[in-house]
Order: C-alpha cells, then structure tokens, then sequence
C-alpha cells in the first residue's frame, strides 16, 4: 500500500476509530462503593439495599450518570470500624470503584469519614447520625445526608418541653449515638427547663439490652416521663417488658427513631400508644415526591417502604446530582458540586449545607398508635432540616476541619 493510501485511509478511519474510542469511554460502568452493617442490622439495611438498587435502576433507565451506566459495588462491614476501612480499601484498590457512600452505626460512619479523609476520596455518609460526621471530627470529603442525631433530638425537644413534666427518666444504647443524643437532650431541657431533675440514667449495650432490669429500675425510679433512644432489637425487648410491668401507663415517653416503619412493624398490636417519636408515616403524606416514591417501591419490591428505603434511594440519587453538576468524579470538583447541592427526594427538596456538609432532609415527628393490629403514627408534622439547626456561628465553632 502507498503512503498516499494509507494516509488517506488514516483520515477516513481516524474519526471513526476516536468516536468508537468515546463511545467505549462513555458506556463503562460508573463504579460506586458502599459499606454498611447488613448483617448486624437487617431490619434497616435490607430496606436500605432496596432504596439505592431501585435509585440504580431508575437512573439506568434514563442513561445513567453522564452517559455511563451505574454499578453498585457493596460490602458488609459486620458493624466493626477496622472492618469499614478495610472494606472501603478493597473497594478502592481492587475494584476501582470512583466514590464511596454508606455507613450505619455512628462507630463505623466516623472511621469511614476519617478514611475518606485520608484517602481524599469522596463519601457520602447516608445514615449515621453522630453529629462528630460533619461537626467534630468533619472534613472536605465527606458530605451526609441524614438528619444527624442533634436535628433529630432538637425536633423532639420542644414536644418534651411542652409537656411540662419535672422528672424525667433516659435509657439509650451506650455507644457515641445514645450518648450525643442525652447529652443534646438534657442541655435542651435544662436550657428551658432549670428545676427539671433526671432521676435515671440508663445506658445498655447496643444490641444486648436485659430489659427485665432495665424496665424495673426506671420503674423505680419513678419518672413523670421517659426519653427513649433505643431502637431495633433493644427497642422490641424495651417496649415488652415495659408494656409487662405497666412502665408507660400513666407516663409520657418521647423516642427518637420509634415511629419509622422498620420498628413498628415488628412490634405491630404490642405498639405504645401516645409515644412522641420521630418516623416515616409514608402511608400519610401525601405529596407528590413521596406518593411516587412509594409507588415505584412498591410495584418494583411488592412491599412497603421504611426509612431506610428513602436513605437508600436519596443516597444514589444525590451522587447521581452530585457527579452530573461535576462533570466527573473527580474529588475536588465532587466536593464543589455538593456545596449547595439542591435536588428532590421522597422528603421533598433537600440541600446540602455548605457550611458544615449536613443535608437539610428533614424530620416527620407525630405520636404512636394501633391500627388493624399495626403500630402508626398519628397527628405527623413535617420539620424541614434547614430549621433544625444550631446557629452558623455554633455550628463554625463546632466545625474545626477545613471546608
């Protein structure tokens, strides 16, 4: 062949071959990790899983994220922190994957921020709630979408406030999110509330609640009111024994997290009436995001939804915003793009916060009941994250790593 040709079959081929080239680029997968406790709490996490696999398909279905079509590359971490990091590590290295999202327990959401930090790779923090992800122990890689254990306690506090009650009893499971929990608690109240006297102070390990002594030591104690913060297992076994011995009757109990359907599905008809929690009454709100949401769930799954659903789902589909308004995944520009990241979720809309990284997913608050058998939630209000905040100031004091 002579020069002349192949340079002239050079010209004919080379557009070709750079748009096949682009085209290949284009349809690899975009690899995302996560790391989360699946095995140790299956109640949330299974519902979990189930939110970010339908947020996957949807987003596949209308040609993924900047043309590349998203995989999903998970790991269980067995609710231990050295496990987290080494699970994030494997994802990085071995599969390459390009972000990272997840983390339940607060233990393991703080050693997956300061691996981010470390590593300088992106993480979205879906579900811990320890205010340490975006205050204390915050950095420029790691964003959360969850309303962190302060909002959640400050959307209860007023409610326990009103109720005017002066001796209060407090169990919580003894790990870093019971404990901010309290502490938020107590500081509240006694802000409003100077003669309030906590008579019990009850800390159980996480997972291994004794409820008979638990029960009968707060019963002694004679509170005029409880503020619980137990949830899953430790929850079911509490509120048994406590509905036994007649802990609740007579007694207002506040409860952060005891409304969410993951909950009150397992106790069903043994459910407290007149709780104060927060929760996800999905059967009862009735806009337009939630009422798709919940119907995209339900025909995909042929179950209900749970709030681990929504995390699930909000988190996918937060990346997704995130890595489309950056152009890449590239760290820096990731980290750019989330600064004011504004997109809808089965919430409504939400933003991520520049200041601190905490988004402004809010909080439903309302009060337990029984219906057919089931445990609901009655007279709900939905609190916007943006108001359950502390002050800019505070939170610039509270806040000491770079942004």
């Amino acid at each position: 062949m002579s020069c002349l040709r192949r340079f002239a079959l050079g010209l004919i081929m080379g557009p070709t071959l750079a748009l096949a080239a682009l085209q290949a680029h284009a349809e690899k997968p975009l690899r995302i990790g996560e790391v989360n406790s699946y095995k140790a709490i299956p109640a949330f996490l299974e519902p979990y899983k189930l939110g970010w696999e339908l947020a996957r398909e949807e987003i596949n279905a209308r040609g993924g994220i900047l043309g590349r079509p998203v995989e999903v590359l998970w790991r269980d971490d067995n609710a231990n922190p050295g496990e987290s990091v080494r699970a994030a590590q494997e994802l990085l290295a071995r599969e390459r994957v390009e972000v990272l999202f997840g983390g339940f327990l607060s233990h393991t959401g703080l050693a997956l921020t300061d691996f981010a930090r470390q590593r300088k790779v992106f993480f979205l923090a879906a579900e811990p709630l320890t205010d340490k992800i975006t205050w204390g122990n915050g950095n420029r890689y790691t964003f959360r979408l969850r309303p962190s254990t302060w909002m959640h306690v400050a959307a209860l506090a007023p409610e326990a406030i009103a109720l005017k009650k002066k001796r209060w009893a407090i169990v919580y499971p003894d790990y870093e999110y019971g404990q901010s929990a309290v502490a938020t608690f107590k500081e509240m109240l006694r802000a409003a509330q100077p003669d309030v006297e906590f008579v019990a102070e009850i800390a159980a390990p996480l997972n291994k609640l004794d409820a008979g002594p638990v029960v009968q030591a707060l019963a002694d104690a004679r509170p005029d009111a409880i503020f619980n913060v137990l949830f899953a297992a430790d929850l079911t076994r509490f509120v048994r024994e406590g509905n036994t011995r007649g802990l609740f009757e007579g007694r207002d109990v506040v409860s952060v997290l005891s409304g969410e359907p993951e909950y009150l599905e397992a106790l069903g008809a043994e459910t407290p009436k007149g709780w104060i929690v927060t929760g996800y009454p999905w059967y009862a709100i009735d806009t337009p995001e939630n009422q798709a949401f919940v119907k995209a769930y339900q025909e995909r799954f042929k179950q209900n939804p749970k709030v681990g659903s929504v995390v699930g789902y909000a988190s996918l589909m937060s990346l997704a915003a995130g890595i489309e308004k950056a152009g890449s995944t590239d760290t820096e520009a990731l980290i750019q793009a989330f600064r004011g990241l504004q997109l809808d979720s089965p919430y409504g809309p939400i933003e991520y916060r520049d200041l601190d990284h905490q988004s402004t997913l809010g909080v439903y608050i309302g009060t337990t009941d029984v219906e057919n058998g089931e445990g609901v939630m009655r007279n709900i209000r939905y609190l916007d994250g943006a108001t359950l905040q502390p002050s800019d100031d505070e939170v610039r004091k509270l806040r000491t790593a770079p942004r």
